[in-house]
């Protein structure tokens, strides 16, 4: 579904001393829910980027469906993938219910109207991203932990099959995280494919049955979370002491 193949990626003028991401090699099958980790400056942000084709390789290839992402128009690579941000503004004068409607915009075009199967497809996005209290709100008005409900809203109005999430749940109080990420458990077993950068190690194992981890722009670990998500290996990547211990509800670490 998703295949990076020896990506290079940067900001700036190119050079491979400021390269981000440095050969990074990476199979996202279709239908799997893999959680992104790694310290702060790993580059998850920075593949996300590459991935939605928002920042162009330097080298490499990005595919999607099969399909090179830099031969993609932005309106193709809307409906390709749904992205939600760490972070964002959100624009004056709107409703929650129109910015999530925005979503919807790559469905339509410029100069067609919104219709049932699109006002259909914000209400059950509001519902599902438990922001359907918020939806005749002022968008600029919400605190950070309310826009992010918003941005899941709006990702998932815009499309379900294919979801990239860049830390979307770090600014949610516990209970919320664990209501969004019951969410992406959810759309994993109806078929979607995620792909989430998450700092919360207990979150990633708990809900994400693989994890890649990136060091310093290189892939450092990828495997199923029960066999890769081991105090050696967490020591090795974050550089400081961490205890693995079995879940007291399902034995998972």
């Amino acid at each position: 579904m998703i295949r990076v193949t020896n990506l290079h990626c940067g900001y700036g003028r190119p050079h491979a001393d400021r390269d981000v991401l440095h050969g990074i090699d990476l199979h996202i099958a279709r239908g799997e829910l893999t959680g992104l980790l790694g310290p702060n400056g790993s580059g998850k942000t920075t593949l996300l980027l590459a991935i939605s084709g928002l920042l162009p390789a330097r080298a490499g290839k990005i595919e999607v469906a099969g399909v090179d992402i830099a031969s993609l128009t932005p309106r193709q690579r809307a409906l390709s993938l749904s992205c939600v941000p760490q972070r964002a503004q959100a624009p004056a004068g709107f409703t929650v219910r129109e910015l999530v409607l925005m979503g919807r915009f790559a469905h339509t075009g410029m100069f067609a109207d919104y219709g049932p199967k699109d006002f259909a497809a914000v209400e059950a996005a509001l519902s599902d991203a438990h922001a359907g209290d918020l939806a005749e709100r002022q968008a600029a008005e919400l605190s950070g932990g309310e826009i992010q409900r918003v941005l899941i809203a709006r990702a998932l109005a815009q499309g379900r099959e294919t979801l990239l999430l860049d830390e979307a749940v770090s600014a949610l109080d516990m209970a919320r995280r664990v209501e969004a990420y019951d969410l992406l458990a959810a759309l994993h077993e109806r078929g979607s494919t995620i792909l989430s950068a998450v700092h919360d190690l207990n979150l990633a194992a708990l809900y994400c049955p693989r994890l890649v981890f990136l060091k310093a722009g290189r892939m450092a670990l990828d495997g199923r979370t029960t066999e890769i998500f081991t105090e050696k290996n967490l020591k090795d990547i974050y550089e400081t002491d961490i205890r693995v211990g079995p879940h007291p509800v399902t034995g998972a670490p």
